[in-house]
C-alpha cells in the first residue's frame, strides 16, 4: 500500500467505475466499545446489515474481514487505559457501505499510525495474520488518515459484487 492518502485510496478505484459517494446504495455504520466482545458485536451487526441488503451470500468473507479489521483496531489503535464514555461515540467505529458493484468495510479507529502486515511465515501463529486474511479474502485494502476533529485513520477493505441479472 501506499504512503499518501491518493495512493492508498487508489486501490477503491482499480478496474470499477468511479467511486461516486453520492450514489451508494446503501450505508449503515456502529459504534464500537474497547473491549473484545466488540468483535462479536461487529460481526452481528454485519449480519444484519448484510442479510438487509440481501447479501448475506458474501457473509463469510465479509464476516471474517470485519472481524480482523475490528480486532486490529482494537489490539493496535487504542491508547492503553485511556478512558472512554458511554455517552459518545465509541473509539472505534465499523462502517459498511453498498453500491451496485462493490461493498466497502471500513473501521476507523484514533490511532495515526499505518497498519503494518506482518509477514509472520508461521501460519498456525495465534496472531499476526490479519491483514494478510484482509488481504486474501477482499479485493482490495488500503487505509487513509483522517483529517479534523476525528483524527486518527480508516482501514478498509473493498468487495466486488456480481451485477444482477438483467
Amino acid at each position: 500500500m501506499g504512503t499518501n492518502g491518493s495512493t492508498m485510496l487508489e486501490p477503491l478505484r482499480q478496474g470499477l467505475p468511479p467511486l461516486d459517494p453520492t450514489a451508494v446504495s446503501h450505508a449503515a455504520s456502529c459504534a464500537l466499545p474497547p473491549r473484545y466482545e466488540a468483535v462479536r458485536e461487529a460481526r452481528r451487526f454485519t449480519s444484519r446489515t448484510l442479510d438487509d441488503w440481501e447479501l448475506g451470500d458474501r457473509f463469510d468473507d465479509v464476516c471474517l474481514v470485519v472481524s480482523e479489521l475490528v480486532t486490529n483496531a482494537l489490539r493496535h489503535a487504542l491508547p492503553a487505559g485511556a478512558p472512554w464514555s458511554a455517552d459518545r461515540d465509541g473509539p472505534v467505529r465499523l462502517h459498511l457501505m453498498h453500491w451496485t458493484e462493490r461493498l466497502v468495510c471500513a473501521v476507523r479507529d484514533p490511532s495515526h499510525d499505518s497498519p503494518v502486515a506482518r509477514d509472520t511465515g508461521d501460519f498456525s501463529a495465534e496472531s499476526g495474520r490479519g491483514l494478510f486474511l484482509v488481504d486474501s479474502f477482499s479485493d482490495s485494502w488500503g487505509w487513509h488518515p483522517l483529517a479534523g476533529t476525528l483524527g486518527g485513520k480508516v482501514v478498509w477493505a473493498l468487495f466486488r459484487l456480481r451485477q444482477p441479472a438483467a
